[in-house]
């Protein structure tokens, strides 16, 4: 059977660089402010400053997955919802798309002494990632980017400094007037979409995880609930994350059945130490330490996997909307504390 894989013909900056232009474009429309760096780089503010919104969710949700994935936010209309809207993913280059592009694997850091002020960390995704190719991940994916333009999300709650800007383009190989940085903090609409919106992502982490070959996935759709907007960021992240643990649903299409029915057993959130609480809590109990956290806590909560192989489907995990219940209408109380750190 072919490989999965990612083509090394596909370049994900190529196919999203028209997505970054949209954004741009459009920034009026879509609540974003744009700016400029002295050379030019093009800095998109999502919820720094600027109110962003759902639709500027999408699109930078779209142009994290590089080009080869679907995000779109539904409203249920059914007599009884799970929850009134749900950002629904699909990519038909789910490795590619979702490890290859759109996972938040490279750390960019700088010292109270390097930015002048304040010191500086933000994990970036999208694109560009694979034009730097920074992380061992790009070597397990036989995979690295070639194009003359570069587009980077990170989720922070401040603009990059200087500092950062240079360092991104000198591993991203990239003139400045080239590269698109777009800022949306999880605490923003936007942000909260685009976070949301990695769904499918966090089931191919999971999978890559569990030492699955990556080989052996073909599709990936998903969906997960849109959480109410949060008033500070370790909230923000504790919503964005009970979103995909607790009511996060996948159907991955994978070639062989001995692996279907593994992931059915083992993908879901559910299998982890520390299921059951909501995630500002777990946070927190671990002193703001993510790397305490059992990681197998970090997948979705239901999914579904179909087998080419034997045309079988299996089915794992559930959805726990009493619990999402309970954290977004405010009838237990909710951990907070300053921001969070990585």
């Amino acid at each position: 059977m072919p490989s999965s894989l990612p083509p090394s013909e596909l370049s994900v900056n190529a196919l999203s660089e028209q997505l970054a232009t949209r954004l741009v474009e459009n920034a009026a429309r879509l609540r974003i402010a744009i700016s400029h760096t002295p050379d030019g780089t093009v800095i998109a503010d999502a919820g720094v400053e600027a109110m962003g919104g759902i639709e500027a969710g999408v699109l930078i949700a779209r142009l994290c997955m590089g080009g080869l994935g679907r995000v779109a936010v539904r409203m249920s209309l059914e007599e009884n919802p799970l929850w009134p809207s749900m950002i629904e993913v699909h990519t038909s280059t789910p490795v590619l798309a979702c490890l290859g592009s759109q996972y938040a694997g490279w750390s960019l850091s700088a010292t109270k002494e390097q930015t002048g002020g304040k010191k500086f960390f933000s994990l970036g995704s999208g694109p560009a990632r694979a034009l730097a190719a920074k992380e061992t991940l790009f070597d397990e994916l036989g995979y690295r980017d070639r194009h003359d333009r570069g587009a980077l999300v990170l989720e922070v709650d401040r603009l990059p400094p200087p500092f950062i800007i240079d360092k991104i383009l000198r591993d991203c190989a990239l003139a400045p007037d080239k590269l698109t940085l777009v800022v949306t903090p999880t605490h923003s609409v936007a942000g909260t979409v685009q976070v949301v919106a990695r769904v499918v992502e966090v089931a191919l982490h999971k999978t890559h995880v569990l030492g699955v070959d990556l080989g052996e996935i073909i599709e990936g759709s998903g969906s997960a609930p849109l959480p109410p907007p949060a008033p500070d960021a370790i909230q923000a992240m504790g919503r964005t994350n009970d979103a995909i643990l607790y009511g996060g649903r996948v159907h991955l299409t994978v070639k062989s059945d001995a692996v279907a029915r593994r992931l059915a057993a083992e993908l879901p959130s559910s299998n982890a130490r520390d299921y059951g609480r909501p995630f500002a809590d777990i946070f927190t109990s671990f002193n703001y330490d993510f790397y305490q956290i059992d990681p197998a806590l970090f997948a979705p909560a239901e999914v579904w996997v179909s087998s080419l192989e034997s045309g079988a489907t299996y089915h794992g995990g559930k959805i726990d909307m009493a619990l999402l219940d309970a954290q977004w209408s405010g009838a237990l109380p909710v951990s907070s504390g300053g921001a969070a750190q990585p």
